[in-house]
Formats: structure tokens, sequence, C-alpha cells
């Protein structure tokens, strides 16, 4: 997140105990500690909960339009195989009849 160094570090502490001096520099950065870490533990709670949330909708669409893809199969499926079965019921000759190959 910020890029800081060494340098820029070691310059903070020495400002830091010239304005606060040696006697509450420590107390200040420990409470200057514990608001990063809880600011930081809060940006990866929200991170984390808005990853989750997206990865939801991610797999939820997929699944509706397979699961909408299935029945529109299945429709045309099922409209298949009545077409076919009208279509060899209409065909089907009594066994007594004689086909043109009997001749």
């Amino acid at each position: 997140m910020f890029d800081v160094g060494f340098a820029e570090i070691f310059l903070l502490g020495l400002i830091g105990l010239i304005v606060l001096g040696p006697d509450k520099l420590p107390g200040v950065a420990r409470t200057l500690g514990g608001l990063v870490r809880r600011a930081r533990s809060s940006w990866y709670s929200l991170r984390r909960s808005i990853e989750a949330e997206l990865a939801e909708a991610d797999i939820s669409e997929p699944i509706r339009k397979a699961a909408s893809d299935l029945k529109t199969s299945v429709s045309a499926l099922d409209k298949t195989i009545n077409d076919a079965a009208e279509a060899a019921s209409a065909n089907i000759t009594p066994a007594d009849s004689k086909t043109p190959e009997d001749g």
C-alpha cells in the first residue's frame, strides 16, 4: 500500500522522538500500531466479504443458465419423442395386410 523504507521509518521515529520525547513515544507508537492493525483487519474483512459475494454471484448465474438450457433441451426432446411416436403409430400397418413387397 505505502512504499515506506527503512530511511523513512527512521526519519519518522527521529521526528517523533524530538516532538513527543522519549517518555511518550513508546505509548504513542503502541497506540498507532493498534490502530493500524484494526484498520488492516477491517479492510481484509471487508475485502473477503466482497469477494465472497462476487464469487457467489459468479457461481449462481452459470447454474441458472445451465438449468434454463436443460429445461429447453428437455422440452425439445419431449417434442421430438412425441412427434416420432405419432409418426410411428401412423405408419404401423396391421399384420394381415399385404405390403407392396409381398406382391
